[in-house]
């Protein structure tokens, strides 16, 4: 373990405002979503899981809570949740689309 470089890393978030302990939260919890190609299809989807983001916005749109998600997804976190429904808020058509396509082909 390099403990120089945390110690330095314990420093440099220790001087910053606030405002940008914000941003660097925001960013850290950000890359909790991930993009890959050839991975649930190249949707948005919960880091180092196979979990699309579209999936969790439909269940919750049914009604399902963060309770009843975290119980039939034990892998999630909470902080998994927080970070989907904040990239929902900020990409919603990006996951509307993508739910629409799924009900488009169960339809047929």
């Amino acid at each position: 373990m390099n403990t120089q470089l945390i110690n330095s890393l314990v420093q440099i978030i220790e001087s910053l405002t606030l405002e940008e302990r914000t941003l660097l939260i925001e960013q850290l919890s950000s890359k909790r979503i991930q993009v890959t190609a050839g991975v649930c299809g190249g949707q948005p989807r919960i880091r180092n899981r196979r979990i699309p983001l579209w999936t969790l916005v439909a269940f919750r749109k049914q009604g399902a809570d963060d309770e009843e998600l975290l119980r039939n997804y034990p892998t999630l976190t909470k902080k998994d949740l927080i970070a989907a429904w904040g990239y929902y808020e900020q990409h919603p058509d990006e996951c509307d689309r993508a739910i629409a396509a799924i009900d488009q082909d169960g339809d047929a």
